[in-house]
């Protein structure tokens, strides 16, 4: 820890003199990791130099200018990616000026990582939590502990626990189908990188005696999502808990208004069976006798999907928090391939590969050809998570899957995956996403990295982690505006994200380790709280980061 503080006034020391027509991936590289540049200005030649001795390290010739509309600027490119020497560096560009300094090392996603992943930690609900970072000590009292109310069940006055788990996003509320879809991509990560991460320490409370420190974190969820479903024993699940409208900007422990289990949904009935279904997997090594329960209630929702083919849709009502309400074909393909792959029953097999094959296959935004459709889509989130469950299928070891089906999904997925590969390649900032933006981007750009790593595990192909690590790149300062998108991390950092702990407590600097949502066009982002629609957080982008940094451990 000293070694990186050390580092980071290193950084602070000379950033009045850092360019800003130079962008690059602040948090530096390890070794394999692409390593381009961005720049903004008149150039031809650049060189690497030795922060510590200033001595030349590698010399290289920018790329010819590319004009992008969507940023309206013309960008060279200078690319060292062959240059691996371990070091802190400076990049100086003639008649242009330096970089910041950064690092090429082998453990330069570490710190990040560790950052981004206790970040969930700090979202805990339900208990006090404290941590320290760069300096600046951030804490709450334990929170919202008469979680909740059954008046929109029908039982006026009533309560029943459903304290714990983790505050969605900027405001104070709690949501089954992002919690799922969030705790869906930290399993994947688990799944991926478990030889990584199961070492991490991430200086948690021992809430879960034996667990490793990511999985103890993701049981704190976990334990939250096993309070939803109704206690009649139907399998239903309530679709949120929150309070009718969104509290101001105060820290939680302050946020006492009465907060409600609400009506079902198909889509929570749906995202709840599949991830209980993960859960019962990955849990059951540490404990056999909870990994059971998780199965038994994804057994129990997965039955009342059976019982309710037709979609019932979450009602708002007299609720003015977050809906997160879809379609829930998506969620039933994905709890069929979830609970097919834990319990190796042929009946989930058949429902997922059935809703395959009925599902609408989609267009990459810009496609014209019908030919073109696929089953693994190019941009996805909690409203359209298919991937998920298809990501299941392709890497599954179990037996019986249809050897047509299977081709195809390959095949989709590393079209899919040659896709990103190719905006990210044409793109002056090395996004993935390119020029497409929505509420969450950044998230939907950390997010095709699963994406990426799902089509590098079954084809091998480097140019996926390549992509990979350009995404990443853009998240930390290889962007149009020069900054990390992530808090307390990087260059010029978020210093006023959406969330309410970080205007409302008396630190200057906000809670750290989250990436901000993004604009919703290549230049409209703005860096003030009041922005919810640019500079939220949310535990489904976090996740998404979280499995981005996990590549590069």
């Amino acid at each position: 820890m000293k070694k990186l503080y050390t580092l980071f006034l290193l950084s602070c020391s000379i950033l009045f003199a850092a360019d800003a027509d130079i962008r690059l991936s602040s948090i530096g590289f390890t070794p394999e990791m692409s390593k381009k540049v961005s720049v903004t200005a008149e150039c031809e030649q650049f060189t690497l130099v030795d922060a510590n001795t200033g001595e030349t390290a590698y010399t290289g010739t920018l790329s010819d200018p590319v004009y992008q509309k969507d940023v309206d600027q013309s960008v060279r490119i200078a690319d060292f990616t062959l240059f691996v020497d371990p070091g802190w560096y400076i990049l100086n560009i003639e008649n242009v000026g330096q970089s910041v300094p950064f690092e090429i090392g082998a453990d330069v996603c570490a710190f990040p990582y560790t950052t981004a992943m206790r970040a969930f930690y700090l979202w805990r609900c339900g208990t006090a939590v404290s941590g320290d970072h760069k300096g600046d000590h951030f804490e709450h009292d334990a929170c919202h502990l008469n979680d909740a109310l059954k008046d929109a069940l029908g039982r006026p006055g009533q309560r029943r626990d459903g304290t714990g788990g983790w505050h969605d996003a900027g405001d104070y509320g709690k949501y089954v189908t992002n919690g799922a879809f969030t705790l869906g991509c930290l399993f994947l990560a688990w799944d991926h990188f478990q030889n990584k991460l199961e070492s991490v320490e991430l200086d948690l409370p021992e809430t879960a005696p034996g667990y490793p420190d990511f999985l103890k974190e993701l049981k704190w969820e976990t334990d939250w999502l096993l309070k939803m479903p109704y206690p009649d024993g139907s399998g239903r699940v309530s679709h949120k808990l929150t309070r009718l409208n969104f509290s101001g900007m105060i820290m939680p422990e302050n946020d006492d208004a009465e907060r409600y289990f609400t009506d079902w949904s198909t889509t929570a009935v749906a995202d709840f069976a599949a991830v209980m279904a993960m859960a019962a997997r990955y849990f059951a090594p540490l404990d056999s006798a909870y990994a059971d329960t998780c199965l038994q209630a994804a057994l129990s929702s997965y039955q009342a999907l059976r019982d309710h083919p037709q979609h019932k849709r979450f009602q708002q009502g007299d609720f003015h928090t977050g809906a997160y309400a879809s379609d829930d074909r998506d969620d039933r393909l994905w709890a069929a391939a979830e609970l097919w792959e834990t319990t190796g029953d042929s009946s989930y097999l058949h429902d997922f590969e059935q809703q395959v094959r009925n599902s609408q296959p989609r267009m990459r935004p810009g496609m014209a050809q019908a030919s073109e459709k696929r089953h693994v889509d190019f941009d996805w989130d909690w409203g359209n998570l298919r991937n998920l469950g298809v990501f299941t299928y392709v890497l599954s070891e179990q037996t019986g899957r249809d050897p047509e089906l299977l081709q195809t999904l390959h095949k989709h997925l590393q079209l899919t995956a040659d896709d990103i590969v190719e905006t990210a390649d044409r793109d002056v900032y090395g996004r993935t996403l390119g020029e497409r933006y929505q509420w969450g981007c950044n998230g939907s750009v950390a997010r095709q990295t699963i994406t990426l790593y799902t089509a590098y595990l079954l084809f091998h192909n480097k140019d996926y982690v390549r992509a990979a690590s350009d995404a990443v790149a853009h998240l930390f300062g290889r962007n149009v505006y020069n900054r990390s998108y992530v808090t307390g991390l990087g260059h010029n950092p978020p210093m006023n994200p959406h969330s309410r702990r970080s205007v409302a407590d008396d630190v200057q600097a906000p809670w750290p380790g989250y990436i901000v949502g993004g604009g919703h066009s290549a230049t409209d982002w703005v860096d003030v709280h009041e922005s919810y629609q640019t500079n939220e957080i949310a535990v489904n982008w976090q996740a998404a980061l979280v499995y981005a940094l996990a590549i590069f451990l």
